[in-house]
């Protein structure tokens, strides 16, 4: 985290006491919100080949204020106690901010998935989700998991099977994980919704009138200058989206180094390109850069580095242009590199709002998988015969037809994915504002992310004192 002195817990923790002095809070309070209330550390055996492996894995439960817990589980090898712990209560802050009912978790099995068959994959899985349900540490009232770094809906899949099978009749068992193939009661839009809210974040920053005065850039997204670290599934979405909405994305970075072209990329060839000869570089009319980190400083307005951490450090930190960061990723910017933007005035958009999108779109999963009915099924039809009707008795009244792209588009009843976005959105742009408000009430010396863990301690701070469970 920066300086090497600090664990990524501490790193955590240091950001929340320099939040909290701004808080109303007894020191109880807010100790009871800082520390993790639940560690689980396990290890279990698991035949792989002809050898049995010992494997490590662990779940950690942030805060109870709010039930079930919500996190994903990652595999890798880094997983470690202290990593866990920190993205459990980044998870707990970032549900706060959102407002989604949930206390943060977040899990992870210390294994390099690719040294595995599927086989056994599937079976380390199943073996994790039954130690999970054996200690209660899953379950859709008690802690809801999701995927994370070498985790898909395959990985969900057999973790919701397993729980399934060892509850029988458990009539909301596919409430206990999100981030699941939409056959097995995932929600349609949530591949995309971490990098859509990075979008919608990013945009409500531009629509600010003030704050786009201040750094001298004309209002809203279109014709801004767009540079996007990492293709992976937030990158490649969010890259995706500004593109689509009028931004010109001007360089794209991965570990093989970067392309740039001030006149812009066109994201889908490039994706094209990386598929053909597996490597973005080298992409028609753009230049290479000799490595991701080089990319990133790079001329832009907007610098979205959705890869790794600490990308964005010390050493660094005043050679980026940007004027606007958006983190994508967890953690991409150091304490040290957060201070000398905020110097030169540029607006970091912290990571547990801006890639909040995923656990608000599995909020939504969870809540499909409670009241077991597709979002729009009751009321697609409905609003479409309404929005028919009303049509047809303008048409009627002002003898005038509307052109066929426009009736599509006036008739259009709401689908599943049309709901998630539309709900999606609306939580991004509120959640910015309350972080926005809440930076003007405190003194000129606090930045975005201190502004947020604020508005996050006073959400939970307030949960336990209506708790009242101090006896």
């Amino acid at each position: 985290m920066g300086n090497t002195n600090y664990s990524f817990f501490q790193g955590v923790e240091r950001n929340f006491d320099k939040a909290a002095k701004f808080t109303r809070f007894e020191p109880g309070i807010l100790q009871q919100i800082k520390v993790c209330n639940s560690v689980y550390s396990m290890k279990f055996p698991v035949r792989i080949g002809d050898n049995i492996e010992v494997i490590e894995a662990y779940r950690v439960q942030h805060s109870h204020h709010k039930l079930p817990c919500k996190g994903g589980i990652r595999y890798s090898m880094d997983v470690n106690q202290d990593e866990v712990m920190a993205l459990a209560a980044l998870m707990t802050y970032k549900c706060a901010i959102v407002n989604v009912p949930f206390g943060g978790a977040k899990g992870g099995i210390k294994i390099n998935p690719k040294n595995y068959s599927v086989f056994e994959l599937e079976k380390i899985t199943r073996r994790y989700a039954s130690e999970l349900v054996k200690k209660n540490f899953i379950g859709p009232g008690i802690d809801v998991p999701a995927p994370d770094y070498g985790t898909g809906g395959r990985e969900m899949s057999w973790i919701v099977d397993t729980y399934a099978s060892l509850k029988p009749g458990e009539v909301d068992a596919l409430a206990c994980i999100t981030g699941k193939p939409v056959t097995q009661g995932g929600v349609r839009g949530r591949t995309e919704a971490t990098g859509l809210g990075v979008y919608y974040g990013v945009r409500e920053v531009c629509n600010t009138a003030e704050d786009m005065k201040r750094l001298g850039l004309p209002v809203g997204i279109e014709g801004k200058k767009v540079i996007v670290q990492g293709l992976g599934n937030v990158g490649y979405h969010a890259a995706k989206f500004f593109y689509d909405n009028g931004a010109i994305v001007v360089g794209l970075a991965e570990y093989e180094g970067g392309i740039y072209n001030e006149k812009g990329l066109d994201v889908y060839k490039v994706v094209e390109h990386r598929k053909t000869t597996g490597s973005i570089l080298n992409f028609p009319g753009a230049t290479n850069m000799p490595s991701s980190g080089a990319t990133l400083e790079q001329p832009c307005d907007i610098l979205i580095p959705a890869a790794l951490e600490n990308v964005v450090n010390a050493e660094n930190a005043a050679r980026i242009q940007a004027k606007i960061i958006g983190e994508g990723a967890n953690g991409p910017l150091t304490p040290e590199a957060d201070e000398i933007l905020n110097k030169k005035g540029a607006i970091v958009v912290p990571d547990m709002y801006l890639n909040a999108g995923g656990v608000t779109v599995s909020y939504f999963e969870w809540l499909k998988n409670l009241s077991h009915v597709r979002f729009g099924r009751m009321d697609k039809r409905f609003s479409e015969n309404q929005n028919t009707s009303i049509l047809q008795a303008v048409e009627g009244l002002t003898g005038k037809r509307v052109t066929d792209i426009e009736r599509k588009q006036l008739l259009h009843g709401p689908d599943e994915v049309d709901l998630v976005y539309s709900g999606l959105e609306d939580t991004m742009i509120g959640s910015y504002h309350e972080i926005r408000e809440a930076l003007l009430s405190l003194d000129n010396s606090v930045d975005m992310r201190t502004a947020a863990f604020t508005v996050a301690i006073n959400k939970v701070g307030v949960s336990y004192e209506e708790l009242g469970i101090f006896p």
